[in-house]
């Protein structure tokens, strides 16, 4: 089974439905390598470091790389199924586009008003209960940290490193795997129930921060469904970097005060 979104008039882009090996297994790419960093490689990397935050270092490295890692993966695939990667083709495969009408097939206009929603029902995810976790691997707690505002305030490699890696992990790493690549191809394998799958597969893939699962799977609603019904991934981006944009700020008032 294929889909077949028109790219201009140069150009049909066929997206392949993905069988649910198939599936599991780009999921497993992502997820594994994410939760070896995590927990086995970022404390063996931490004894290369002095300091008190050694650990935190290391585990920013670590997930760094595993985030690029995914966003490597999602080239190499979409290269192998496309033969190119030209922007006109990434956009269309990637779903990274206007949000299109389900009714009509409209693009942009007034679709663009449905972020207003998602980004209530994405805020919201504040007030759910947060389950017991090692402060080790919070990064909320390392900015709130002495050791963590030091690091920002005498490095400026540090700042820019996570900054990179806030960017990886909702544009260029976890959003584009899940609802750029994934969520588009899983229709095949699971009907209409396909973001429902979607969620689920993300909330599972947080191994490297297993308390954070709940609110995960919570995003089915606020970032997959949408992307789904509106063909867009850049919608589930959009509202995915607000938490870019928080972090970002904090370690700027961080480092310049």
């Amino acid at each position: 089974m294929t889909i077949t979104d028109s790219n201009t008039a140069t150009r049909q882009v066929v997206i392949p439905q993905y069988s649910k090996a198939r599936i599991l297994g780009t999921w497993a790419a992502a997820a594994l390598p994410m939760g070896l960093l995590a927990w086995v490689v970022a404390p063996v990397l931490a004894h290369v470091f002095d300091g008190p935050t050694a650990f935190a270092r290391a585990l920013i490295l670590c997930l760094t790389a595993g985030l690029f890692w995914q966003f490597v993966l999602v080239l190499v695939l979409v290269r192998r199924e496309q033969g190119t990667l030209r922007w006109s083709v990434l956009r269309e495969a990637l779903w990274l586009r206007r949000p299109e009408s389900p009714k009509d097939g409209r693009r942009g206009g007034r679709l663009w008003w449905v972020l207003v929603p998602m980004f209530l029902i994405f805020a919201a995810e504040e007030f759910l209960p947060v389950f017991p976790h090692p402060g080790s691997h919070d990064f909320g707690v390392f900015l709130e940290s002495h050791a963590g505002h030091s690091l920002l305030t005498h490095s400026i490699f540090w700042p820019l490193l996570i900054v990179f890696e806030m960017v990886l992990n909702t544009v260029l790493g976890e959003e584009l795997l899940f609802r750029g690549l994934l969520l588009p191809r899983m229709r095949g394998a699971f009907g209409r129930g396909d973001w429902v799958a979607n969620g689920i597969l993300f909330a599972a893939y947080h191994l490297h921060q297993p308390w954070s699962m709940p609110g995960a799977l919570y995003d089915t609603f606020a970032l997959a469904y949408p992307a789904r019904r509106y063909r867009s991934a850049v919608l589930s981006i959009i509202v995915h970097s607000t938490q870019t944009v928080f972090f970002a700020v904090v370690a700027a008032v961080l480092i310049f005060t």
